[in-house]
């Protein structure tokens, strides 16, 4: 298994808290906002700088400055959207795409009914977030999805992860960096991650 696990304290703090049954819509939500920000101040560590030259109030001053590719966040629907306010809190600059997938009842495949990225997603490094990675097959669908479309350079950032689910993203795109807070012990019968945190879209939503 390709993946790397955040193990910040903050982070494994927060998710103890939003893994809680007794967690309500709102503290879910604001939870996952800041555990998303937490988790892109980790992937994006490795950005490239260039030095720059700056007056400060004192003195002339040889400083660094981000370069190289832009980033764009693409949350798979709907529960990625929980994530993408604490993404855009830190970086304020990247552009947002939205992809939606659904699973055929009948085939079982992943079926896409949306995909909107930003124009120029060949020149930026896309980070695809969705807090659950269960069987892996809407995240590989959705980062195949985006590899059509022009992407070079892609990331997935997830809260929770199965080990089945990595394995499936490994196997599908092996050029494909995994983050995430925990890889849990497996899935259930029904495809839940456990012990998992339940279904994120609806306890970000409130919906059952």
């Amino acid at each position: 298994m390709q993946v790397r696990i955040i193990d910040h304290p903050l982070i494994q703090h927060k998710l103890t808290l939003i893994r809680d049954i007794r967690t309500g819509p709102k503290e879910f939500r604001e939870l996952l906002e800041e555990i998303a920000m937490l988790m892109a101040y980790e992937i994006t560590r490795n950005l490239p700088l260039e030095d720059t030259v700056i007056e400060t109030p004192v003195a002339q001053c040889r400083c660094k400055v981000l370069c190289g590719k832009k980033l764009g966040v693409v949350p798979i629907l709907r529960a990625g959207l929980g994530m993408v306010g604490g993404v855009v809190r830190l970086i304020p600059a990247a552009k947002v795409g939205h992809i939606g997938v659904y699973r055929d009842p009948e085939t079982l495949k992943p079926v896409e009914y949306y995909c909107k990225l930003p124009t120029d997603v060949e020149d930026r490094e896309i980070v695809v977030i969705d807090p659950m990675l269960a069987t892996g097959g809407s995240a590989a669908a959705a980062i195949e999805m985006i590899k059509q479309r022009g992407a070079r350079s892609i990331k997935l950032m997830c809260l929770v992860a199965a080990p089945e689910g990595v394995l499936h993203v490994n196997e599908q795109h092996p050029d494909v960096e995994i983050y995430t807070a925990s890889v849990d012990e497996r899935l259930n019968d029904h495809g839940y991650i456990v012990p998992g945190l339940g279904d994120a879209g609806d306890r970000i939503f409130g919906t059952k």
